[in-house]
């Protein structure tokens, strides 16, 4: 399918005002950085509390962010996981104290929120010591004979089965633990007195310290260094290596502008928006070696040298290739950002912006820079057996 049909734009005609563009982006996302002490990280880079509770259904999201926002200040992140009713808490706290409280605050709030208490125990977020002093009078009352041992290890045996698959850490009937050792009717009537079974269940809970978080920095920089090496080798050894070194710089501005236009939002760096930048990178140097490409075909039918008329002509054959493949990028990403919500926000945002700008660097940065270091490579050639006479 081609949209577009014998083009005949003049794209490096305009080259300088696309660079100047790019100058001025990242001009005022540098200026950005600079007067913000740096780009905005998430916990996952500057360490805090992870937090991962599990649903009966669906978790509420918004909800759950605005129920433990009231009670906890400062940055909090509310993750759902993809294909389990579960959510990952992030706030901004160091130190196993802190933990302990911030993560008795979430359980309070959730109880708070979406039912349990009434003064019953929540077995589903209960401890096995909790579990024994709250059934211990009761049993006794309900002539249940069992000694100081055994009703510890039911309570293990509840939890053990609690927390194993399917099941995962919450039970949704009582009627389910009638299997377990110990559980007879009796206790089952006992544990329905006592306690309650809400509608989630704090799964686990850990600190992400500040020296980790600097290790997922450290990892998540030279990825993307690491990914723009190997591009840089690869187009070496496939074309030439003006090809490679246009490309990766190309490649490195979409980076530098996106990063910037995400400190000028003031938008948060998470894993997620690392991934995306990974995925900017491979999306823009794949659209930038398709022209590179037929740049290279044209060359070998036309057997000529380099010229800004053949960069241009192969461009424009590459036209509707470009806009189809772009758009149709463009849209999913975009719907991403108007609809996929706050945890997605951060990755769309990268992709929207990274197609945009990967889209023209590939045909107004890419391309003049190919050209300008054919003709500087040519000049030395020219020059050096001039010296060498001399």
């Amino acid at each position: 399918m081609e949209l577009f049909k014998n083009t005949n734009i003049d794209f490096l005609g305009k080259k300088g005002i696309f660079i100047g563009l790019s100058l001025v982006l990242t001009g005022i996302g540098l200026a950005s950085w600079i007067s913000k002490g740096g780009l905005k990280y998430g916990i996952d880079f500057t360490g805090g509390a992870n937090i991962v509770a599990r649903f009966a259904s669906k978790p509420p999201v918004d909800r759950i962010r605005a129920a433990i926002s009231a009670k906890i200040p400062g940055e909090l992140s509310v993750q759902e996981v993809s294909g389990e009713n579960e959510v990952i808490i992030g706030t901004p706290i160091k130190g196993d104290v802190a933990l302990q409280q911030e993560t008795n605050t979430i359980r309070q709030t959730l109880e708070a929120t979406f039912g349990g208490g009434g003064g019953k125990l929540d077995l589903n977020n209960a401890s096995a010591q909790a579990l024994v002093e709250r059934l211990r009078t009761p049993l006794q009352a309900a002539s249940v004979a069992m000694s100081e041992q055994q009703l510890e290890d039911m309570a293990k045996a509840i939890l053990n089965y609690k927390n194993t698959p399917p099941r995962s850490g919450l039970l949704t009937s009582f009627e389910q633990l009638s299997g377990v050792p110990g559980v007879t009717p009796q206790v089952i009537a006992v544990l329905k007195q006592e306690c309650v079974l809400a509608s989630f269940s704090i799964r686990s809970a850990e600190v992400v310290g500040p020296k980790i978080g600097m290790e997922l920095k450290n990892k998540a920089i030279l990825a993307t260094l690491y990914a723009l090496g190997g591009m840089l080798v690869y187009l070496a050894f496939r074309f030439e290596f003006i090809y490679g070194a246009a490309a990766v710089i190309a490649v490195f501005h979409d980076v530098i502008i996106t990063l910037g236009l995400f400190s000028l939002f003031n938008k948060e760096i998470s894993l997620n928006v690392v991934a995306a930048l990974l995925t900017l990178v491979g999306y823009s140097m794949n659209d930038t070696i398709v022209v590179f490409d037929r740049i290279r075909e044209t060359l070998k039918l036309a057997r000529k040298e380099l010229t800004p008329q053949i960069v241009n002509d192969s461009v424009n054959q590459t036209l509707s290739r470009t806009v189809l493949t772009s758009g149709l990028t463009f849209i999913s990403s975009l719907s991403l950002l108007l609809f996929g919500g706050p945890v997605l926000n951060g990755f769309a945002f990268a992709l929207v912006v990274g197609i945009i700008v990967g889209t023209y660097s590939s045909i107004f940065v890419a391309s003049p820079i190919l050209v300008w270091g054919h003709d500087y490579l040519q000049r030395r050639k020219k020059a050096a057996p001039a010296a060498a006479a001399k």
